[in-house]
């Protein structure tokens, strides 16, 4: 059992105490946080309890994503329930969903960045605990801030990578204070990654934590910054720094599971770096069914096509990389290397994007499957090789919340989905590639509707 899990149970009771009141109650503003009792935490432990239910509110959003891609399929044989929760968000119908439609978690951000902010607030207020721990915390909180921030502008903005000038194009709130009667308007998109990049750097500062032990480690570490800058500066086109920040994690930390004792996204994987969310959940596992033309990209010598998929029959295939707390990852190495991959090869350095790529498929091919695929690099470079490279990339992290993510920062290609005789279609740069704000958080704070 994921210990999270426990700790969170364990920790509720505490926290209940510590907080006089709801901190999270109800309320007008478009946060939905402001407190009705005040907070009255002192001690590092209690600290750390509070940043422990942070992490419990991260939403599993990249999982929702999923449905936007093409990597599921919806049909009429999967139940009403699901339908109703799930297709709109599948085929794209943001405007008059279905009301019981599963929602984005925008309030949940909010309410983990808040968190954050307090404990950043309180550096040089903890008592108790030695100075190393407080320290830790305080990074802990600088990375969940900025990973909020990061999830919330690549959901709700616009892709960086398409952007002429990242500073004038509108996204979500920055925050990063405690002031929750403060009405934020939206910032934009470069102001909101030039956040993310200094949280990172004064995260990378306090943390001092290299490793935690399996159950904690959801739990961000003295990798997490570079983790995070390897997926960060890869979604800004910013080459040279995704791949040096990559590299700089795989100096440290390099082995790639083996497929026939473990799951690379497993929380107790080797490639395992921060276990913090379990992006395919039960739920969404069970609502749809895989893409048979993702399944069908794995041939019979790819390790990952039994692996990953269960094939029930012909037309319904299942995901084996989630359903449960077992398959908890936000960061792992298998991504690092693809990471450093792209962005070698984006910067014409094709011997290093072979080496990195073919590193990692060594690990996920057959001897046979890995000699065929070494003489088909071999002679690749440029957009060959760049195509290859993103072709790994989305049958290695298949299921894992990242291919809506790659979508938005590459091609932005048009989908077509069918469901009972009808089609769907989202065009090429459609504006659907980006999430609505909530109509619900616009109504409490019209500021979020306006560009200006």
């Amino acid at each position: 059992m994921f210990k999270l899990e426990t700790i969170i149970r364990r920790a509720a009771s505490l926290y209940l105490i510590i907080i006089i009141g709801a901190l999270f109650a109800s309320c007008d503003d478009f946060l939905d946080i402001k407190p009705k009792g005040k907070v009255i935490i002192t001690t590092t432990d209690e600290y750390r309890e509070m940043l422990t239910m942070a992490y419990s509110v991260v939403p599993e959003d990249r999982g929702l994503a999923t449905f936007r891609s093409d990597e599921l399929t919806m049909d009429a044989t999967l139940s009403k329930e699901d339908i109703s929760s799930f297709k709109d968000i599948w085929c794209w119908n943001d405007v008059g969903a279905d009301a019981s439609t599963s929602s984005f978690s925008w309030r949940a951000y909010y309410q983990v960045i808040y968190e954050a902010n307090h404990v950043i607030d309180n550096a040089d207020n903890m008592e108790g605990g030695t100075q190393d721990e407080r320290r830790q915390l305080v990074g802990e909180a600088y990375m969940l801030r900025a990973y909020m921030h990061f999830l919330l502008v690549n959901l709700y903005g616009e892709p960086y990578t398409t952007l002429t000038d990242p500073y004038s194009a509108k996204a979500v709130p920055l925050k990063t204070d405690n002031d929750v009667y403060n009405v934020l308007s939206r910032s934009t998109v470069g102001a909101i990654y030039d956040q993310i990049e200094s949280d990172i750097d004064q995260a990378a500062q306090y943390l001092n934590v290299a490793t935690w032990e399996e159950g904690y480690n959801y739990r961000f570490n003295t990798l997490a910054p570079d983790a995070l800058r390897s997926r960060l500066y890869l979604y800004m086109g910013k080459w040279q720094q995704s791949l040096e920040a990559s590299q700089r994690v795989l100096s440290q930390k390099s082995g790639l599971s083996d497929l026939s004792q473990e799951l690379p996204n497993s929380y107790t994987s080797v490639e395992n770096i921060v276990a913090l969310e379990q992006v395919m959940t039960a739920t969404y596992v069970d609502a749809a069914k895989v893409n048979k033309a993702l399944f069908l990209l794995y041939d019979a010598t790819d390790q990952r096509r039994l692996k990953y998929f269960k094939q029930q029959t012909a037309s319904n295939i299942q995901c084996v990389k989630g359903g449960s707390s077992q398959y908890s990852c936000s960061f792992r190495v298998g991504e690092m290397y693809l990471n450093a991959a792209e962005a070698a090869c984006r910067l014409a350095d094709y011997a290093s994007a072979r080496s990195l790529l073919l590193t990692l498929t060594k690990a996920r091919y057959t001897a046979e499957g890995q000699a065929k695929l070494e003489a088909e690099v071999a002679a690749l470079q440029s957009d060959s090789l760049l195509s290859l490279i993103l072709l790994e990339r989305r049958k290695e992290l298949a299921m894992e919340g990242h291919r809506w993510f790659d979508l938005r920062r590459t091609t932005r290609e048009q989908l077509t989905k069918t469901y009972a005789g009808e089609t769907y279609t989202l065009e090429q740069d459609d504006e659907r590639y980006t999430l609505r704000i909530p109509s619900e958080a616009i109504s409490a704070n019209p500021e979020l509707a306006s560009d200006d």
